[in-house]
């Protein structure tokens, strides 16, 4: 996509520290760190939700995750991390391209868990979602 910054830096036309790169995908730093080493992962093809990404990039995505978690963990010296996807703008994306963030955790780094990001319980039964769901309500 012509202006999508993650296109870019996947063409190489704007500068990033990369960590990793593979046939489809590229991992560097995220240039507003939360977290000392995080990092983001990006397909180099444009897509702009998870579910575009065809399955056969499934393998792949998890290799390149796995060596920057490893990277990491030695480099920086922890074993723990956050890792997400903002899916879409109520969630917090701020660009249409598919990313991951990989956010290295450290003691004392006031961040929350995942569960911390929103808390909206809903007012239905598990049962009447789950059948909401699977489309038996």
């Amino acid at each position: 996509m012509q202006n999508c910054i993650f296109c870019k830096i996947s063409s190489k036309e704007i500068k990033s520290y990369i960590l990793e790169e593979t046939e489809n995908f590229l991992s560097f730093l995220d240039i507003k760190p939360h977290s000392k080493g995080h990092s983001l992962i990006i397909p180099k093809k444009h897509f702009c939700n998870f579910e575009e990404l065809p399955s056969e990039l499934g393998n792949e995505l998890i290799y390149i995750a796995k060596k920057i978690i490893i990277l990491l963990a030695e480099k920086l010296k922890t074993k723990d991390f956050t890792i997400g996807i903002n899916e879409g703008k109520l969630a917090g994306r701020l660009i249409d391209h598919l990313h991951i963030h990989i956010i290295p955790r450290f003691e004392n780094d006031k961040g929350g868990s995942i569960h911390s990001i929103v808390y909206n319980p809903p007012q239905e039964s598990l049962e009447e979602i789950y059948k909401i769901i699977k489309n038996e309500g």
